[in-house]
Order: C-alpha cells, then structure tokens, then sequence
C-alpha cells in the first residue's frame, strides 16, 4: 500500500487541528506552517476533508477550520478515504468486485483479507489516539513485531 502526500498531509491537518482549542478556528495558513505543507495543496485537501464532514470551515479574516467532530470520534480511516477514496482498489474495482479464472481465482479472497486488514488497523485508530500515541492494541503489536520496520 502507498500512502499518498495527500493522505499524509490530510492526517497531518486533522492531528494539528486536534490540538486547537474546542470552539477555535485554525486558519489553512496556520496549519499548512506548523506541518510544513504546500498551502496551496492543503486549501485542496481541506475542502476533500469539508465534503466528507470532517472538518468544519468559516469564511472570512477570522475564519479557518476546526474538526467536525470530536477526534476519539474520527478515524484515520475515515481521512484517508475522504482524500484518497476506498482503501484497497483492485486496478479501480472493489475487492469483492473481482473475479479470476484457473489458478488465480482465489485472488478476491487474498484482496478482501487485505482492506480488512487495513481497516483493522485504521479504522480502529482515532486521531486522538494517534495524536498522543496511545495506539490500539492491533496497531502497536503490529507495530512490535520484529521485522514490521524492516524493508523487503
């Protein structure tokens, strides 16, 4: 799986928004500084990010953003598929949207193990528990295994 700088930098907008205050705005200026991102590319991603109801945004020279709900309440998951769509695509079809023939057609099998997988790990995890590091137990086990931070 490749994490997309779209998806990236959406989780990192919504981490530097869990940190404001509950009722403050944060301007798309003041997000993009504090994570080093592309402004520009943010604006972008912050509009994916009002479309899918996550975050909430006010116009004017005091606007900006804030979440549109709270962070234990918002997935990682839920921002990456805001940005990004589904987790696990299959060349743009749905996992269980494939078929194979002969020796492959156990593939559909393997692909759907995989977004549950995903989903897992994601979907299980707040952004109030990635932002403090208290991750759930599948993720940081996963995480512990001996080889998870080695290349192949």
């Amino acid at each position: 799986m490749e994490i997309s700088a779209k998806a990236e930098y959406a989780v990192r907008a919504m981490l530097q928004l869990t940190e404001a205050a509950d009722d403050s705005l944060v301007s798309a200026a003041v997000l993009a500084e504090a994570q080093g991102l592309p402004r520009k590319f943010l604006e972008a991603i912050l509009l994916d990010l009002r479309r899918a109801g996550l975050v909430r945004s006010v116009r004017g020279p005091r606007g900006g953003y804030q979440l549109a709900r709270p962070a234990t309440e918002i997935a990682v998951g839920d921002v990456l598929r805001a940005v990004d769509g589904p987790l696990a695509e299959v060349r743009g079809r749905r996992p269980q949207d494939t078929t194979y023939d002969g020796v492959a057609q156990h593939l559909p099998t393997l692909w759907v193990a995989v977004r549950a997988s995903l989903r897992g790990v994601l979907d299980a995890t707040s952004l109030e528990q990635l932002r403090s590091g208290n991750l759930p137990d599948a993720a940081r086990s996963l995480s512990e295994s001996p080889d998870a931070w080695e290349n192949r």
